[in-house]
């Protein structure tokens, strides 16, 4: 079984390759099963980039990073 980050590295680069013309793309979840995305099913592929992120701590809930987030300053 593949670690997070290489598995978001893969979903990254799936898109990346959808992007640039590709008609189908592969890649692996967690328990080794192949999904294959197409053009028509890329914003299932990006849905899926999101929950990596989350899963290996690269996004919030709000699809922020959360070490480029500021503090937060309260002025009285």
């Amino acid at each position: 079984m593949a670690d997070c980050q290489t598995m978001l590295n893969e979903a990254r680069d799936a898109l990346h390759n959808l992007m640039k013309g590709e008609q189908v793309v592969s890649v692996t979840h967690h328990d080794g099963e192949s999904v294959t995305f197409t053009q028509g099913t890329v914003n299932q592929l990006r849905r899926y980039i999101r929950d990596l992120e989350l899963e290996c701590g690269q996004t919030d809930a709000t699809g922020l990073n959360p070490s480029r987030r500021g503090a937060v300053k309260f002025y009285g």
